[in-house]
């Protein structure tokens, strides 16, 4: 999943892709709004954390654009302001949810989590296809029961895998919403996680769970 991260404050946006990252996710960052703006309409994110208080341009007109120009994508805004009016005022103008500075890392990640659910339609805090279970929370995976280790860029592709179970997904998608911004897309990296991940979890299951669809991509496709 790609989050873009908006926050001018330099020291607070490391902290936060360095969490991120950790956590599996492909980050970008953008410091003014309109960089913001710019890189919202460009790239598929699947969550922009938005700063209220940018240069340039503010987090609540970035915002406004962003619904004016018909993009869903779930926005959780980050501010210092804490007053009722300034909230429903980016609740009304199309945020999703908010955080007030400071807040802890923690709830912020479980935060992400509660959108991303959200915008998949995915209801409950496990996700499962097949013998694969995935706990989001803890980033923990089990095929058949047993624990698997994964990387990052591993888990990365299987949950993504998972969240679009039974559809084909694209060499691009993957890489549009697994990887950041320096991904080289003359590269086979893509190929070579798929790969790695199949090694893994096809092994473990026991059965063929990641398909190659030729001429398209990938499929994660749980037998009847």
């Amino acid at each position: 999943m790609r989050i873009l991260v908006v926050e001018d404050d330099l020291p607070l946006a490391s902290i936060l892709i360095r969490t991120l990252r950790e956590e599996s996710y492909a980050v970008d960052h953008a410091a003014d709004g309109h960089e913001a703006e710019w890189m919202a309409f460009e790239n598929p994110y699947d969550l922009i954390l938005l700063d209220i208080m940018l240069p340039r341009k503010d987090g609540m007109a970035v915002l406004k654009s962003l619904r004016n120009g018909s993009l869903s994508v779930p926005v959780l805004l980050l501010t210092a302001k804490d007053t009722k009016e300034d909230l429903v005022h980016g609740l009304d103008n199309g945020a999703d949810d908010y955080l007030i500075k400071p807040f802890s890392l923690e709830v912020l990640l479980a935060r992400i989590r509660a959108l991303l659910r959200r915008k998949e339609s995915v209801a409950p805090s496990i996700l499962e296809a097949g013998p694969v279970k995935i706990n989001p929370a803890r980033k923990e995976v089990t095929v058949n029961e047993v624990g698997i280790t994964l990387t990052a860029k591993e888990y990365g592709l299987l949950e993504y895998f998972i969240r679009n179970s039974g559809s084909v997904i694209s060499r691009t998608q993957l890489s549009e919403h697994v990887w950041d911004l320096n991904f080289e897309p003359a590269s086979n990296v893509v190929d070579v996680y798929v790969g790695y991940l199949r090694n893994k979890i096809d092994k473990a299951a026991g059965m063929s769970l990641i398909k190659t669809v030729r001429g398209h991509g990938y499929m994660f496709d749980v037998p009847a």
